[in-house]
């Protein structure tokens, strides 16, 4: 649990040159806290917390997810959490509602969590933004409406959130919410592929195999579903698979197609081990288990350079 909380949350940086309007207290938890030495952070800031510092109590909710220097505690959690958020921390609300969202430390309560997403997006928080857009898009504590969510996607995307820029593309490639883009689809995969976004570099690297919003060009296509597959993408694996099969982009390779076919099934792609079977039909029995050696060795390389 703290692991995925980890991921959704965004994560704490204590930009120690901005401390304009910080007390001494404050500071000095915060150097300790940067410094990995929890216990004085939590000595100084909890009677900031305590005296209604909404920093401070943001610092102690987070502590308390995530075991820092003290019990993990998500019911504390959430209060400390709850605390700042009434006072317009905005981290602490969108951390609050990702609680709600959860059921971590409270009851699971989806339209709570939309509205502590809601305070915080309209504060500009971009994480808070993307997750509106989510509630929107999938009808969350809210009533499914494309529209709105396109329109917390784009001011999350605006502001550099690969998730919001990812899925504002495919609201543009899909015609949802939006009229149907391709170019203005490619705009915001490329944006958030090139942070590194798995499945946005999945999803450029389609559009540039099927010609759409770009010029058709295998080789770039390639480039983002590799990228995409050495991250455990298993769509961009399988679709690799079909460029070494046809030979589109790259050499026809019976290998390294089984290969990527392979991995792609064990990683949980459905349709890939009947790709993998019909290809066997073309390859000699060395050619199979030279292939099955080497989607070995890929996934201990947890699929990096294979």
């Amino acid at each position: 649990m703290r692991s995925l909380l980890t991921k959704l949350c965004t994560t704490l940086i204590l930009l120690l040159g901005s401390t304009e309007g910080w007390s001494a207290s404050f500071q000095k938890g915060a150097i300790a806290y940067h410094k990995g030495d929890y216990a004085t952070a939590l000595r100084e800031w909890k009677p900031l917390a305590n005296q209604g510092d909404a920093q401070a109590q943001f610092q102690l909710g987070w502590m308390y997810s995530k075991g820092e220097g003290v019990t993990e505690d998500d019911q504390l959690a959430v209060k400390w959490y709850r605390l700042a958020a009434e006072q317009r921390h905005a981290h602490a609300q969108y951390n609050l509602g990702l609680m709600f969202d959860s059921g971590w430390g409270v009851p699971k309560d989806v339209q709570e969590a939309v509205k502590w997403f809601r305070r915080a997006a309209e504060m500009g928080f971009a994480e808070a933004q993307h997750n509106l857009g989510v509630m929107y898009q999938k009808g969350r504590g809210v009533p499914e409406n494309d529209r709105e969510a396109v329109k917390w996607y784009r001011r999350a995307a605006e502001q550099g959130a690969a998730a919001a820029q990812s899925n504002l593309g495919w609201m543009y490639a899909n015609g949802k919410g939006v009229p149907e883009n391709d170019r203005d689809a490619v705009k915001w995969y490329a944006l958030a592929a090139a942070q590194g976004l798995a499945k946005a570099q999945h999803n450029l690297g389609l559009m540039y195999d099927k010609g759409e919003g770009v010029p058709k060009d295998d080789k770039e296509a390639v480039t983002w579903y590799r990228r995409a597959a050495e991250q455990g993408d298993a769509f961009a694996q399988n679709n690799l698979g079909f460029m070494y099969e046809y030979g589109e982009g790259v050499l026809q390779n019976y290998v390294l197609a089984h290969m990527w076919f392979n991995i792609a099934s064990l990683n949980g792609h459905k349709k890939s081990k009947q790709n993998y079977e019909i290809i066997e039909k073309k390859m000699s029995t060395p050619q199979i288990q030279k292939a099955e050696g080497l989607s070995t060795e890929c996934m201990k390389k947890n699929f990096k350079g294979c």
